[in-house]
């Protein structure tokens, strides 16, 4: 294995040794070094470029990008390591690179900076990881869409307030959850467009003398366009906090399917039984059978709400253009990526192992007068004003009470003592397969409209 100790490429302006602690505060190769991938295709990009350009000769250029290549593939095979002395990979790979190809390759550096290497790094990266992520929400969505196909009749009730309210579907309910993940998935788009600029060439803050092609570069990379303002290029980090702010409201979204996930499994509920590969027990009372995976979710999302608002914190006030408070934007992300990618790879398979209750679901719709609204609605449809229809409605439900019964059971000549717009047709009406069939509006519960709903959430994730 190769091991190559980077020098530090700016103590021509220090004549002595810095001090131990300064380099180990200072160093970031233990977290940036994830993106060495990326350091290196910049860097060749910009070889390749000056060669064109003839700002150092063909052959330089040629060298510099194949000795590139060459540390690349020896990183990923382990055939070199990363020294975590290095102060960052920049510099690490930099060193390699001279160490290997001599006088070329200290011409890599020509008219670039630190600054804009690092902030092309981290953007390509985050596009990488912006797609990644919008992978997995759609593998979500998928799951959650199988389940949804096998349940557009299974009644259960929906709730306010964590009270029965009304009868839906289960596929009417798992197809809510779909909506937010598909919104979080239009959030980190927006976010990797607006990221989607090469800001190499802008150098330290006030670009280079150079002839720089830097649109050429920025094709070459993958960028849309170019950073149009070196001092913004350079010191803008609005795209971590974005991309934080898309991660912290999806992780928002995983902590509740996760909560109702967890409440579904629970004796209370008995909607779902989680699959045992993805539950765990108790050191002591062998009858459990605990939710894990949701309940660190739910703990996980105070991760990135932290990394989002540590990004903030670093960000304001800043001066133009770069300060190396800004060093401090890699970690936060980094571990927003990875937390919400973790809980992504843990959440999908649980969800597509789960065991959902019909009776169970179906037996709770029918306990709590969730058909009261169309009771009301019954009597507004034959000429009743509807706030007198709700009133007749509640006195019903609190006779029911009383005489323990439901709707659907109590006597015609109750329902007649309150109104003679009342017949035996109340009894069909208050079905709950009825009331969910009549809620048949783009975006209701009726199995015709969710099954277009499926249908377009399908449409929304099919590449």
């Amino acid at each position: 294995m190769y091991k190559y100790t980077a020098a530090k490429l700016w103590s021509g302006r220090s004549a002595g040794e810095t001090d131990k602690r300064l380099d180990e505060f200072n160093s970031s190769v233990s977290f940036d070094c994830r993106m060495y991938k990326e350091d290196i295709a910049g860097s060749a990009a910009h070889a390749e470029m000056l060669g064109r350009q003839g700002i150092i000769s063909s052959e330089d250029s040629e060298a510099i990008v194949k000795g590139l290549r060459g540390i690349c593939d020896d990183i990923e095979s382990g055939v070199l390591a990363i020294d975590p002395a290095a102060e960052d990979i920049h510099m690490f790979i930099e060193s390699a690179l001279t160490e290997r190809i001599g006088e070329a390759g200290k011409r890599l550096h020509t008219g670039r900076s630190r600054n804009d290497q690092t902030a092309t790094d981290l953007r390509l990266y985050a596009k990488k990881a912006l797609n990644c992520l919008s992978v997995k929400l759609k593998a979500l969505i998928g799951v959650l869409l199988k389940h949804a196909k096998e349940h557009t009749e299974t009644v259960m009730p929906g709730y306010t307030h964590l009270q029965r309210a009304q009868p839906i579907t289960l596929a009417h309910h798992l197809c809510a959850w779909c909506q937010m993940f598909l919104r979080d998935i239009s959030r980190l788009s927006d976010a990797g467009r607006r990221l989607d600029e090469s800001p190499l060439g802008c150098g330290a803050l006030a670009s280079t003398t150079y002839p720089l092609d830097r649109e050429w570069v920025a094709k070459e990379l993958g960028f849309s366009g170019i950073c149009r303002n070196s001092l913004d290029g350079v010191s803008d980090r609005d795209y971590c906090a974005e991309i934080l702010s898309a991660l912290a409201l999806m992780m928002t979204h995983l902590t509740r399917i996760s909560e109702e996930i967890i409440l579904w499994c629970s004796l209370e509920f008995g909607f779902a039984e989680l699959s045992d590969a993805f539950s765990t027990g108790s050191s002591i009372m062998p009858q459990k059978k605990n939710p894990d995976i949701c309940e660190l979710i739910r703990g996980k999302a105070g991760r990135v709400y932290g990394d989002l608002i540590g990004t903030l914190t670093m960000l304001k006030s800043l001066p133009l253009a770069y300060n190396k408070d800004m060093q401090e934007d890699k970690e936060a992300l980094f571990d927003g990526f990875d937390t919400a990618s973790a809980c992504l790879d843990a959440l999908i398979p649980m969800v597509e192992t789960i065991a959902f209750q019909a009776g169970r679901m179906r037996s709770a719709a029918a306990r709590g007068f969730i058909n009261a609204t169309d009771c009301a609605d019954y009597l507004t449809k034959k000429g009743m004003p509807f706030r007198e229809a709700y009133s007749v409605a509640g006195k019903l439900v609190s006779e029911c009470e009383c005489l323990g019964k439901t709707l659907e059971t109590l006597p015609l000549e109750n329902y007649q003592a309150h109104s003679e717009m009342f017949s035996d047709d109340i009894y069909q009406t208050l079905r709950l397969e009825s009331c969910i069939q009549r809620r048949d509006l783009p975006g209701g519960p009726s199995p015709r409209a969710v099954g277009e709903h499926i249908k377009y959430l399908e449409d929304c994730i099919t590449p």
